[in-house]
């Protein structure tokens, strides 16, 4: 099958399989693209074209489209909604409705989007990143996050994962994630102890069986910010991350990187 498609909604749930009752494991948003694996049923089972990461979503939540707009789209380098939400104006069907933060926004002119024969327009702040990244505006973003109730498979201020949590912020700062803690804990450079971490770099921890299961953003004295229950700080150091709340470590370190 050699089919591609558009997430035209605000936010599309992935599931691991063909229900509604499924798993969700990841979620699209507004902007993103993928190609188009396999159909059964009212399925699609597809796989990003930014993470390259695979579910299944409903056929009625997307909006087809041809391999040439794909690729254009791939070669783009996108704006991404800079406010907790934003609008977005459906002009072919006179309907508007919200997207949020980290949503791609591919402008085919000021505050416009065409895709295929479908025009959007946009109300609200966007941002391209460019030149050099800059530390505290990546823990800046981070923060904008704080208190965002934990959800698997989630990737916006409405519910996220840890994952998704560390991979939005540094979209926003330009850098592609991969989803996974433990497929982000194989990209950058590793960094051997805390003492030499900088705020904005990554540390993950494992579980009891050595596998990578969680992410979180390294932030000054002794402090890390990570989406656990919700995006909060917690104390860091060369054991994990402690909880005043439980008074014991929760995490166990297992990698520090850096992404940049």
């Amino acid at each position: 099958m050699n089919s591609f498609g558009f997430c035209n909604l605000s936010i599309v749930p992935c599931r691991k399989d063909t229900s509604d009752r499924s798993e969700m494991v990841t979620q699209l948003l507004f902007g993103e693209y993928f190609e188009i694996l396999e159909e059964f049923k009212n399925w699609l089972r597809i796989r990003s074209g930014i993470d390259g990461y695979e579910g299944w979503i409903d056929i009625k939540q997307c909006l087809p489209v041809s391999k040439e707009t794909y690729q254009s789209l791939k070669k783009q380098a996108p704006s991404y909604v800079a406010d907790i939400l934003g609008v977005l104006t459906d002009e072919t069907d006179e309907v508007s409705f919200p997207v949020t933060i980290g949503s791609l926004l591919h402008f085919t002119k000021a505050k416009e989007i065409s895709i295929e024969k479908r025009k959007f327009s946009f109300e609200g702040n966007s941002l391209s990143p460019v030149g050099k990244i800059k530390r505290s505006k990546l823990v800046e973003d981070a923060f904008t996050f704080l208190n965002s109730p934990y959800l698997w498979g989630g990737r916006t201020p409405l519910g996220i994962d840890c994952s998704g949590f560390t991979q939005m912020v540094y979209r926003l700062n330009g850098i592609n994630l991969k989803r996974d803690a433990s497929q982000q804990a194989e990209q950058g450079e590793v960094l051997s102890f805390p003492e030499e971490t900088e705020a904005g770099d990554l540390a993950f921890f494992d579980n009891e069986e050595g596998a990578i299961t969680h992410v979180g953003i390294v932030l000054d004295k002794g402090q890390i910010i990570h989406a656990s229950g919700k995006v909060h700080v917690d104390r860091f150091d060369h054991l994990g991350i402690y909880s005043e709340i439980q008074k014991r470590y929760t995490h166990t370190l297992r990698v520090l990187k850096k992404m940049f």
